[in-house]
């Protein structure tokens, strides 16, 4: 499918012209604010960190992770990410809150639907929800969204319905919508292969003169591919307006992330020669923040930002996945008490923003969306078991002739079982 370069409307704009732009000079264990101008000598290309110091020379013994909100749900001070939700209201904060309540509720529904035989495999989000929708809603319009295959709240943020995510599960179509008309690209199955897109794509939108920007998403898994190494490369070497959002939730699969890195993975950006930054990824205040700070370096024409979102994969990674096999219990319940939909509602609580009307109906609206996802499936075509076959060879093979009758042999076996029944 091609994809159209529809974000190319008004022209670029360069760090120069960027009034109180200031510039930064990478060093050899961050990225240290310098003065206005200063030049990335890997590149070239200026760099400015904005309000924000992505990683900095100082040691610590931890990570540095932003975070506005507490999981007790208290707001903390942040002198260099405040500004990016400066204006944030109660009405915003209330719909942060519902885009993730009826994200999950979704999900739940999906994950059901496959246990009951709906779906051949479902991704689930459980416990990612900040990170999709607070990265989801700093996006504008015109930028354009390179998912994998479990980013369903940012679907949601980019106004993709939800019933058309659940096609390709079931077998009945490769991807249910357009991917010009929200700007969200089709989901992507092999892993890291999106964030040589989103770089290509980011290339191409620079060339056309546009001043939009792009994101790829991807997990800490991801991070370990080759596709996702070269796409930093060539994102740095030619100053692409990019974000690279990595959700880590810790496992890929069944591998910790201990297992992939020796160091932090927002770290890895250094390397390249661009900033990175860890947000705490079950904060949806911190997510909205930090990513709109990456958007706007890539739109100001500074370049790529890596973006780890810290977070935890409370399901398994698929519903072909046993995580106890690999987990234990004590860890789930850790992340259970940092959850981000009862950390923004202790805030909303908290803050007198909103009352207990609005979970009410709140709560009726995530029961109707269950209910018409569940139908929506149901009213779904069963899938071709042969269509698997249709698309291998342009021209058809003898092998996949052979394949093919293999299949309908063994697909026609339990017909004759359960006739001699």
């Amino acid at each position: 499918m091609t994809v159209d370069s529809s974000a190319a409307r008004k022209p670029r704009r360069s760090a120069a012209d960027k009034a109180g732009t200031t510039g930064s000079t990478t060093g050899a264990t961050g990225t240290n604010t310098g003065t206005a101008g200063a030049q990335s000598g890997a590149t070239g290309t200026k760099r400015s960190t904005g309000a924000a110091r992505a990683t900095r020379g100082k040691k610590s013994t931890e990570p540095e992770l932003v975070q506005l909100l507490t999981p007790e749900g208290k707001r903390v001070k942040n002198a260099e990410y405040d500004a990016y939700v400066a204006g944030i209201t109660a009405e915003d904060l209330r719909g942060l809150y519902r885009d993730m309540v009826l994200t999950r509720r979704f999900d739940a529904e999906a994950t059901a639907l496959q246990r009951q035989g709906e779906l051949g495999l479902w991704a689930s989000l459980l416990g990612q929800e900040a990170a999709q929708i607070g990265s989801g809603r700093a996006l504008r319009d015109d930028d354009y969204v390179f998912p994998t295959y479990r980013e369903h709240g940012v679907a949601w943020c980019r106004g993709v319905d939800p019933t058309n995510l659940l096609g390709m599960f079931r077998g009945v179509n490769n991807g249910g919508w357009d991917p010009n008309g929200n700007n969200f690209h089709l989901y992507t199955i092999v892993i890291g292969s999106q964030a040589l897109h989103a770089t290509g794509y980011a290339m191409g939108i620079t060339k056309d003169g546009a001043d939009s920007a792009v994101i790829a998403y991807f997990g800490d898994g991801a991070s370990s591919q080759g596709d996702v190494a070269e796409s930093f490369t060539f994102s740095a070497v030619y100053n692409a307006p990019v974000v690279f959002f990595c959700q880590n939730n810790q496992w890929a699969i069944s591998e910790p992330t201990e297992k992939q890195s020796r160091v932090p993975l927002y770290q890895r950006a250094q390397g390249f020669g661009f900033p990175g930054v860890r947000v705490d990824g079950n904060d949806v205040l911190a997510c909205l923040a930090v990513t709109r700070w990456a958007l706007e370096r890539a739109r100001s024409g500074e370049g790529p930002t890596l973006v780890e979102a810290f977070t935890y994969r409370m399901g398994a990674h698929t519903t072909s996945d046993d995580p106890t096999r690999y987990r234990g219990d004590e860890e789930r319940a850790a992340w259970e008490a940092k959850d981000p939909i009862l950390r923004l509602r202790r805030y909303l609580e908290a803050s007198n923003h909103t009352n207990d009307g609005f979970f009410a109906e709140l709560e009726a609206e995530s029961e109707a969306l269950g209910k018409r996802v569940r139908e929506a499936v149901r009213a779904m075509p069963d899938p071709d078991h042969f269509a698997i076959f249709e698309n291998v060879y342009a021209d058809g093979h003898a092998l996949v002739d052979e394949e093919r009758a293999q299949f309908a042999a063994y697909q026609a076996s339990f017909a004759d079982a359960e006739g001699g029944r």
